[in-house]
């Protein structure tokens, strides 16, 4: 199994490789749906030459991205070898940097599989171990993200997508392993890169502090209980309920300390960087600021720019706050139902950013699904599959189609392509709805649990 993985995943490298190398101008650097005015490697070149000019990268309405892939990024983008696209260079970085996401996406599989194992023990289910272990949910996950259409087109298609994405499994992963350190830096970069991962505080504290994912809560009262009817000794149960309700501070207040350290490195270095062009002012106001008040109004898969070009502006200001809060609005209910589920929780959060964000990109959708990939065990029954496969399918077809309609033959208009950003978030919507309420009603991974349980309880009963 583990051969046959190694070579599906060097095939996903071996491939993105060819079309890096062989592929010539594919023009996906000018595609809507794979690059984004913050994530457009041409707009960071623009930058680069600006600033290279002594003149602030922020100028005009070209650059809103971080100063720091500027700096990183932007020499690279001055080179071109002979008879390779522009940003050939990117593109290999961004081949190494999805290669990384998608293993540590594998780490943070098997983190979670050995908590789910370790808290059936502790219910003395090591049979129901054995029974529900049928594939490694972590080598799934990551073949699911190396695989998926989206992150391929992505990270050939001269964005800077492939890196957000990596920081936020930096992030998930950090907090898994309760590494703070490592969290904090993944949680500081992705906030800094795009404004949205910020809402990721709460499975990251929720990770730190109870550890990844277990069963509810429930499963381990119902267990309780069949113990005061057998011979179980108070010391034993005392135990277990400890391993239930404790919540542990000290990585908590270890990852806020280093919150706060990486915090103040990125600051520095970025008005070190923008020093003589600009400051930390202009940054934030060109970036976060661009991100909230959705300036720009070019076409994308979401929908917020077609209804801001619509919209009449003495309303303008009052839908900017509705659907900025639309997503603060999802966070704490999300988090109360889900508390014991944080991993879940972080790839429910990641949904709701692809859909309601103001410039979304098909990396966006490429980083939730191989997050969901994690619970494919449990969600292998899910309803509606058929449908959403399909659909995800059709959308992506016919999306550059109906641009093209649009934008160069001009016999269709803008409903053409709005009409499929709409299709596009009604089929994430349904897949985020059905998930979680399939996760939560229907945990096919916990049956075996649940009989187990009953079967420990109606033993010493029936005796």
């Amino acid at each position: 199994m583990a051969i046959r993985y190694w070579q599906m995943a060097a095939a996903a490298v071996g491939f993105r490789l060819v079309l890096v190398l062989f592929g010539g101008d594919l023009h996906l650097a000018s595609r809507p749906e794979v690059s984004t005015p913050l994530t457009s490697l041409r707009r960071l070149a623009e930058g680069y030459w600006l600033k290279q000019a002594s003149v602030s990268p922020y100028s005009g309405s070209m650059y809103h991205g971080s100063p720091l892939l500027l700096s990183v990024l932007g020499p690279l983008t001055n080179s071109r070898p002979d008879g390779h696209h522009a940003h050939i260079y990117c593109s290999l970085i961004f081949v190494a940097v999805d290669f990384l996401a998608a293993m540590l996406i594998r780490a943070t599989g098997h983190k979670l599989q050995m908590a789910r194992n370790r808290s059936l023990k502790s219910l003395d289910l090591t049979k129901a171990v054995n029974d529900t272990v049928n594939v490694s949910a972590g080598d799934v996950a990551s073949l699911i993200y190396l695989w998926n259409p989206w992150a391929i087109v992505t990270c050939v298609g001269s964005c800077t997508s492939p890196i957000e994405n990596l920081m936020v499994v930096i992030m998930i992963y950090g907090a898994c392993s309760r590494l703070a350190p490592l969290a904090a830096f993944g949680y500081v970069m992705a906030t800094h890169l795009s404004l949205y991962p910020a809402i990721l505080i709460v499975p990251v504290i929720l990770l730190l502090g109870y550890g990844p994912d277990a069963p509810p809560p429930k499963v381990f009262l119902i267990k309780g209980s069949s113990a005061s009817k057998s011979d179980e000794s108070d010391n034993d149960k005392t135990t277990r309920q400890r391993v239930v309700q404790q919540f542990s501070w000290k990585p908590v207040l270890h990852f806020i300390f280093w919150l706060f350290i990486w915090s103040c490195h990125v600051l520095l270095l970025s008005s070190v960087i923008l020093k003589k062009v600009g400051g930390l002012h202009e940054m934030f106001e060109k970036t976060y600021g661009f991100i909230l008040t959705v300036k720009d109004l070019s076409p994308n898969i979401g929908v917020l720019w077609y209804f801001f070009a619509e919209v009449f502006d003495f309303f303008r200001n009052f839908f900017l706050i509705v659907f900025n809060m639309n997503i603060i609005f999802v966070v704490l209910p999300l988090a109360i139902r889900l508390k014991h589920r944080p991993c879940f929780l972080a790839f429910a959060y990641t949904a709701i950013v692809a859909i309601l964000k103001s410039y979304p990109s098909a990396g966006d959708s490429a980083l939730y699904l191989g997050l969901l990939g994690l619970f494919v065990n449990e969600l292998a029954e899910m309803q509606f599959t058929f449908f959403l496969f399909f659909g995800y399918i059709g959308v992506s077809l016919l999306s550059p189609v109906m641009h093209n309609l649009w934008i160069w033959r001009g016999t269709g208009n803008a409903n053409f392509y709005f009409a499929t950003g709409l299709a596009y978030t009604c089929l994430q919507t349904v897949l985020l709805v059905e998930s979680c309420a399939h996760r939560e009603t229907r945990p096919s991974s916990l049956l075996p649990t649940c009989q187990a349980i009953y079967s420990s309880v109606a033993e010493p009963i029936k005796s």
